[in-house]
């Protein structure tokens, strides 16, 4: 098996980094009024979810590691929240809403087996 160098290379950035993408795609059909509130805030956790991987995928020790892990799991439960609001009101459909809902719940699924992994690995 091959050391992993990038954070590019961990399939949980490439799962988040997938729902980043469908933030963006989603959410330019937002009102145009919602540009600097929820279409802002909605995007801001998204990208949160894979910043916050790279940069424990960039520190040196297990316990600095996991805590950004950790933030980005905090991350994506803003986001779930956030994709919920954003059906409630309209401006996602149920179709849509249920594509990205998926990818969060398999994302923090293996972001955690990422977190356990390197805690009791």
């Amino acid at each position: 098996m091959e050391k992993i160098t990038s954070f590019t290379q961990l399939t949980v950035w490439q799962k988040g980094h997938n729902i980043v993408l469908d933030i963006y795609r989603v959410t330019k059909t937002f009102p145009k009024e919602e540009l600097f509130s929820l279409t802002d805030q909605i995007r801001r956790a998204a990208v949160s979810i894979t910043s916050n991987i790279a940069e424990g995928f960039g520190r040196q020790s297990k316990k600095e590691k996991i805590q950004f892990y950790y933030i980005s799991l905090g991350s994506s439960t803003e986001l779930q929240n956030q994709l919920l609001i954003s059906k409630d009101i309209g401006y996602l459909n149920s179709q849509e809403f249920k594509l990205i809902a998926d990818k969060t719940v398999e994302f923090r699924k293996m972001l955690n087996a990422l977190i356990n992994k390197i805690k009791h690995g």
